[in-house]
């Protein structure tokens, strides 16, 4: 089991601690609703250290990332973030990613914890182009400052702008006193925020202060399984869950991540998808009875036929219903849709609707 950085810090704030992705991580500190509360009215820290940093550099940097992602990476300037994945050739998803372009010829890939194996494995065997690729995963952290009061928070420790920082840009600069920090404004909780990336040496200092700082904005620790409620309301895929290795980025509603004006990994099949229309698809849905919708819950019909599964699903700590995304056959999937989850042996009524969960 690896530890983060600041393992030991949130043992010594008494979080409970779980087996993740191969890591020693917080799943929560005073409770799921109250730091999920949190994040959605004034500001929490994530630290999500586990995930894995890519550096790929030099003249066939682009070409490489263009080969081996969906999304078009050369609409990217100097600055600027993609969320993107790694098709395999089976029409599945190896893992999805975000590609931040630093410069010209360089550029930084960040994949799931559970995946950084995997991933570096995949990309390499394409690397016919002569890239550098250095894995950095093990050498930094990574914070997520989440919540509307983020960026006023923050503001004291850095002169970059971070309440005019746009969805999906990043710079790098200072932060609490060090430099060469990223700071990314991709978040995965729909409450806005930032996250910062940094070598490990500096966690704790940047830790204190960043609660020092955030002291008088009810600043708190929140641990993974509000990020897990957080992401879920927000409709927000979470791979090995909503999308894998047998999910196709068409099924999983990613079609917007798919450009098919390049060629990458198993494009012509999935062109060719696109073009026959996928059999099943992942949904939204709400129970519109009571209970709580779980990972792998069989999803039926009105006469008790099976039509899909459920994939992820919880109890919504800011709708008060039970929500949940899955696939379903195709003709399921119109929203308005009636549909049934299979909560232990009753068919619990649920309607298929649009994402997000959670409108601010």
């Amino acid at each position: 089991m690896k530890n983060t950085a600041l393992t030991h810090v949130h043992e010594s704030l008494g979080a409970k601690m779980v087996p993740f992705a191969g890591y020693n991580m917080p799943v929560q500190y005073e409770g799921v609703n109250a730091e999920h509360e949190t994040v959605r009215n004034d500001v929490g820290v994530f630290d999500v250290s586990h995930m894995g940093e890519f550096f790929l550099k030099g003249a066939n940097a682009l070409a490489l990332i263009q080969k081996v992602t969906s999304n078009d990476a050369s609409k990217l300037v100097d600055g600027k973030a993609q969320y993107s994945c790694l098709p395999n050739n089976d029409g599945g998803i190896v893992d999805d990613l975000i590609v931040y372009k630093i410069a010209d010829n360089d550029y930084m890939l960040v994949v799931n914890a559970s995946n950084i194996e995997k991933d570096w494995n995949w990309i390499a065997a394409h690397n016919d182009l002569g890239v550098e690729m250095i894995n950095a995963s093990d050498d930094y952290s990574l914070l997520a400052i989440q919540g509307p009061k983020a960026a006023e928070a923050m503001q004291s420790l850095t002169s970059i702008d971070l309440v005019n920082m746009p969805y999906y840009s990043f710079q790098i600069g200072d932060f609490a006193g060090l430099n060469n920090i990223i700071i990314s404004a991709t978040g995965y909780t729909g409450s806005g925020g930032f996250e910062i990336y940094f070598k490990n040496e500096n966690a704790e200092t940047i830790w204190n202060q960043i609660f020092e700082a955030g002291a008088a904005f009810g600043i708190k620790p929140i641990g993974l399984a509000a990020r897990d409620t957080l992401r879920l309301e927000m409709g927000f895929c979470l791979y090995g869950n909503d999308i894998n290795d047998t999910t196709s980025p068409l099924e999983a509603g990613l079609g917007w991540i798919t450009k098919f004006d390049k060629e990458f990994t198993n494009s012509a099949n999935l062109k060719t998808q696109k073009e026959a229309g996928v059999t099943k698809k992942l949904i939204g849905f709400e129970l519109v009875e009571r209970g709580i919708p779980r990972h792998d819950y069989e999803i039926v019909d009105a006469n008790g036929n099976n039509i899909g599964i459920v994939t992820s699903g919880t109890m919504a700590p800011s709708l008060g219903k039970g929500i949940g995304m899955g696939y379903v056959k195709s003709e399921f999937a119109a929203v308005d849709s009636s549909i049934f989850i299979k909560i232990r042996n009753n068919n619990v009524a649920a309607k298929v609707v649009k994402m997000p969960f959670y409108k601010k």
